[in-house]
């Protein structure tokens, strides 16, 4: 499927900033010359139109949850290729006054009635994947704002229907469309061309809207008025309900979604998966959450010498590519739904396993095929998994006046969705994050992620938070907020992030500026503008090597100073963070 691609110029911009090395910490201001400052609070979004939305809050005595509720309603409109009210989400949420981290988990859900088969044709075999997207099979339980719903009645503090204004203003109003959104329009993604695509991007002379053309959503509009009235309710039941369900069951392969599925849906509060690395304790969501396969990653890492060669040093990235090898292969086979299914995770992060692991690095390497996935601790056995999991994503991160932190990544799914839209939203495509088999066609061992009824895909997104470690290993006083949209690249997108940062030092547009490097069985995906020589070293280890195929990541970070918090955003996307 067609990616958006990283521009050669941003590319030798990456290059150049990977050789900066100054240091940050928890104690040090930096000059307002190399970064964005804020004293009070701050927010690092996707889109300035979205960021410009929560900091409006912020400054009125809102919540990084306010916030956060009034980005995501402004990005499901000038992003609807990456999240929007249709989708699913991942919330990593600090209380700043009882020091306490908790998950908000607004993953979809699929149908009760979904069978291990329900990707299956009529010959019995498993769908094309990409007429899996675009079936009305793909669609799950949107829950997105149900968790921010949830969130918003713990920590709230402005009233829920004043978070939406500004995003229903813009819908009627009108907004100038942003450069991704029209990438994504007039590209030739499938999804880009359905019917209702169609239809939302052709002006009334027959045309197609460009890049800072203005738009209009007058139905987004009038669905925001439902919520900031209603609640989830008023997408989860009702006229709203009843369209999610008429698009979903049209053809080509119509789903079984009822409107029983969606008003029964509740998103899930979890405790965080958490493990110290180095002098910090990093949290993130716990399965099916992606938190697991960052951790391991890092835990790998951990027993190397990567912090000592720094980012100039091709070792340091074969290094990485080689734990995030061992890192995908086991969260790939033994992640799932722990509602569903048994997953290892204290298993998987154990650090005398992520020690043993780390040893293969220390001979030969990872054999160049797909690297064995290892036998953690309360392992199961489980069938190979067949998940392609594409990026269709996006991500923010706040920090409020008293102290509390949101990290949180949101979608749905692939670009535009299922490309399938009601009442100005676009509905997800989140159920193809299943592993279209079922079951390993050698042995018959069933795999981890397979579609059952009520059951939550395995996913990628990962939104940390990142703490001090105190004497006894707990978390302490909080440091950072990051995270990154990517599809199943997001683990090593924000891996490679807190590499740079906590490893090598780095100032923060620095690291997240740092060449990607996406490494999966034997496929390794470098990102233009990488050092021929890791090139060199990777393919000297019989690794298929290859320019950027996967999403751009989109990687944001606010980092707490002695004096306020310092952020950065992305530069392959639009993103910007502000404060005051």
């Amino acid at each position: 499927m067609p990616r958006t691609r990283l521009p050669a110029l941003m590319a030798a911009l990456l290059l150049s900033a990977a050789a900066v090395g100054q240091s940050w910490g928890a104690e040090k201001a930096l000059p307002p010359t190399t970064h964005d400052v804020a004293v009070h609070a701050m927010v690092a979004a996707a889109n300035p139109l979205a960021a410009e939305a929560g900091l409006r809050v912020l400054k009125q005595g809102g919540s990084a949850v306010d916030a956060a509720v009034a980005i995501q309603a402004v990005l499901g409109l000038v992003e609807p290729q990456s999240s929007g009210l249709g989708g699913g989400a991942f919330m990593t949420f600090y209380d700043g006054k009882t020091h306490k981290t908790v998950i908000y988990d607004g993953r979809e859900k699929a149908p009760s009635a979904a069978t291990p088969q329900y990707f299956f044709g009529p010959d019995g075999k498993p769908l094309g994947f990409l007429n899996a997207i675009l079936s009305g099979r793909s669609e799950g339980v949107p829950g997105a704002i149900a968790a921010l719903y949830v969130a918003h009645k713990a920590h709230g503090r402005l009233p829920w229907a004043s978070l939406f204004i500004q995003a229903e203003t813009m819908a009627g109003d009108g907004f100038p469309m942003p450069q991704r959104m029209s990438d994504a329009a007039n590209s030739r993604i499938p999804m880009a061309q359905t019917p209702d695509s169609i239809a939302y991007f052709t002006k009334p002379d027959g045309t197609r809207y460009h890049v800072g053309e203005l738009m209009k959503n007058p139905a987004y509009a009038a669905t925001l008025k439902r919520v900031a009235a209603e609640g989830p309710a008023a997408l989860l039941t009702g006229k709203v309900a009843d369209d999610i369900v008429a698009k979903i069951h049209q053809e080509p392969n119509p789903g079984i979604l009822t409107k029983e599925d969606l008003a029964s849906y509740q998103p899930t509060i979890d405790e965080p998966v958490c493990r110290p690395y180095r002098a910090y304790v990093i949290c993130a969501p716990s399965p099916p959450g992606g938190g697991v396969g960052v951790l391991e990653i890092l835990g790998i890492l951990e027993s190397t010498d990567i912090a000592a060669r720094g980012p100039n040093d091709p070792q340091a990235w074969l290094e990485f590519a080689e734990a995030s090898r061992l890192g995908y292969a086991d969260r790939d086979h033994y992640v799932g739904d722990p509602k569903f299914v048994s997953v290892p995770v204290k298993g998987m992060l154990d650090p005398a396993y992520d020690a043993g692991r780390a040893k293969l690095l220390e001979t030969a390497g990872v054999a160049p095929g797909l690297p064995p996935f290892g036998t953690p601790a309360a392992a199961t056995v489980a069938g190979i998994d067949q998940t392609a999991e594409p990026g269709g994503t996006t991500h923010f991160v706040i920090v409020d006046d008293e102290g509390n932190a949101v990290s949180m990544t949101t979608t749905v799914e692939s670009v535009f969705g299922s490309g399938r839209m009601v009442d100005g939203f676009y509905l997800n495509n989140q159920l193809t994050d299943f592993s279209l088999s079922p079951a390993d066609p050698q042995t018959g061992a069933p795999a981890q992620n397979a579609v059952a009824g009520g059951k939550r895909p395995r996913s990628s997104m990962a939104p940390v938070l990142v703490f001090e470690k105190r004497p006894d290993g707990s978390a302490g006083r909080l440091v950072m907020a990051i995270g990154s949209p990517g599809g199943n690249s997001i683990i090593a997108y924000v891996a490679k992030a807190l590499v740079g940062l906590i490893d090598w030092k780095m100032e923060p547009k620095a690291a997240i500026s740092l060449p990607n490097i996406v490494a999966r069985g034997a496929n390794v995906s470098v990102e233009k503008g990488a050092d021929p020589r890791v090139i060199e070293l990777l393919k000297a280890k019989g690794l298929n090597v290859s320019a950027d195929a996967g999403e751009n990541s989109g990687l944001h970070v606010i980092i707490r100073t002695k004096t306020g918090y310092i952020g950065a955003a992305d530069p392959r996307r639009e993103g910007v963070a502000i404060g005051y």
